[in-house]
């Protein structure tokens, strides 16, 4: 129990106790005290209408970041024979997911950098810095010449720009879901911030639509000399307009609660929430970063890597290895959402380890129907996978908000977040390639997959959760009942 509900809890002990008149009297007179020696805060509830809007610049951002990923990918081919020329195509395209892969690296340092921000500055300086920094490097990318023109200027000025991208993604997630779940109460929290990975499948969907419609009425040299410039350079007018819409939005109640508690002391341990996450949280900090393993290489892998799984290892026909994944994403995006409203009614952890135990159960299974080659049994394999995907990050959005309290909430869900991506989520594909190289295996995924689902299994299990989010750790005055109605 926190400090202000054991606050809380003493004072009205002392007020419940007594039975007879003079008792109560008594009890009466002390607990005026302590409500008089109490300061009143107060937090500007949080309308439906600020709500959509901050969940709609939410999935926007978030939009912006994966439709960069899923363009990267899907024309991770036509990427490969530009920046990386080589007489071994396989060779090429395992460059190609190099890049990917190093890229990532940035993500923990972008953790540390936006999550320390956030919990200093506030949430919506968070937002409205990193969708600049992301978009802009994005619609750079869509300006870069080839090897052809600059030489290896070419592949080191793209892995920058990816390297930016992946930096400032890194605040984008863990900020926008930090913000919807602190301006939102527990009974519906779970369905309103799982569309932020509604948006992350939704960008995925916009990047597979854009290819499968550009490799339908495009040739090779069409797509190759401009075509797949096209949705990298959309980044800018979808940036400047969420970035519109994030300027005119609120902070999050928690974090106005945050503020206006914390003392002339606390201000000064609060200038240091990387300290502090690290000094008194260490265990839910490895927790989260278990639990969120299963998100990191499920994600990049059903969503991301099986369109090129497909056509490279299987030899399946493009168009129909690109409109199985279309249809999965759309499934995957319908049904986050769906298991968002499931945790809210049967709790967060529940959700989540079932999610693991399908994992394990059903992956391999699902790649032999891949393997058949027949087009009923591929998206039956795909939409089943990303179904039990989709039971895990609908929830981990808001299960890792509720790990952590505000002063490090947001630096505890970006360093944890972030930096299993970039161990376990952007290496998925590398690792997934180079392993069916080295082996001959087609299956070496699946129980890749399976051990990663195992091990989040255990996370999860011991991961204690606090459903309120108007905690805190520091010291600080015990809490007003009336805070409490500004997100429910």
């Amino acid at each position: 129990m926190n400090k202000e509900s054991q606050a809380a809890s003493a004072v009205s002990d002392t007020a419940a106790a007594p039975t007879d008149g003079a008792s109560i009297t008594t009890a009466a007179a002390t607990a005026a005290t302590a409500t008089a020696a109490t300061p009143q805060y107060t937090v500007q509830e949080v309308s439906d209408s600020t709500i959509r809007k901050l969940t709609f610049s939410s999935f926007m951002g978030n939009f912006i970041e994966w439709f960069d990923y899923a363009s990267y990918t899907y024309f991770a081919t036509v990427i490969a024979t530009i920046f990386f020329p080589n007489q071994d195509p396989t060779v090429s395209l395992i460059q190609a997911f190099a890049v990917f892969a190093l890229s990532f690296i940035a993500r923990p340092i972008g953790a540390a950098f936006w999550g320390n921000w956030g919990d200093k500055h506030g949430r919506k300086s968070t937002l409205t810095h990193s969708i600049l920094f992301m978009s802009g490097a994005t619609f750079l990318i869509g300006c870069l010449p080839g090897y052809a023109t600059i030489g290896i200027a070419a592949p080191i000025l793209l892995l920058l720009l990816r390297c930016c991208q992946s930096f400032s993604a890194s605040g984008e997630y863990a900020g926008a879901a930090t913000f919807l779940s602190e301006s939102v109460g527990h009974h519906r929290r779970g369905m309103i911030a799982g569309f932020i990975p509604a948006s992350e499948a939704a960008g995925l969907l916009g990047g597979s639509a854009v290819f499968l419609i550009e490799s339908t009425f495009m040739s090779d040299a069409m797509m190759n000399a401009w075509g797949w410039r096209v949705p990298f350079l959309l980044a800018a007018p979808l940036g400047l307009i969420t970035l519109f819409i994030r300027e005119h939005l609120s902070e999050s109640p928690a974090y106005q609660q945050e503020q206006q508690l914390i003392g002339s002391a606390e201000k000064k341990e609060q200038a240091m929430p990387l300290r502090v996450l690290f000094r008194d949280y260490r265990k839910p900090l490895i927790l989260t970063f278990g639990a969120c393993v299963l998100n990191a290489v499920g994600f990049y892998t059903v969503l991301t890597y099986l369109p090129t799984y497909l056509t490279t290892t299987l030899h399946t026909d493009k168009t129909l290895a690109s409109a199985a994944t279309t249809t999965t994403l759309i499934v995957y995006v319908v049904f986050v959402i769906f298991t968002g409203y499931l945790s809210d009614k049967f709790g967060r952890k529940r959700v989540m380890l079932a999610a693991s135990v399908l994992f394990v159960v059903f992956t391999v299974p699902a790649f032999l129907l891949l393997d058949t080659g027949n087009a009923v049994a591929i998206f039956v394999g795909e939409m089943g996978m990303a179904m039990i995907l989709a039971l895990n990050d609908g929830v981990l959005v808001s299960f890792l908000p509720e790990t952590f309290p505000t002063e490090v909430r947001l630096s505890g869900f970006a360093i944890s977040f972030n930096t299993a991506n970039a161990i376990f989520g952007g290496t998925a594909p590398l690792v997934a390639t180079t392993l069916i190289s080295a082996t001959g295996n087609a299956l070496v995924p699946a129980y890749y997959l399976i051990v990663i689902a195992a091990i989040a299994f255990v996370a999860i299990w011991h991961t204690k959760l606090n459903k309120d989010l108007f905690f805190s750790g520091v010291k600080m005055p015990s809490v007003t009942p009336a805070l409490g109605t500004a997100i429910a």
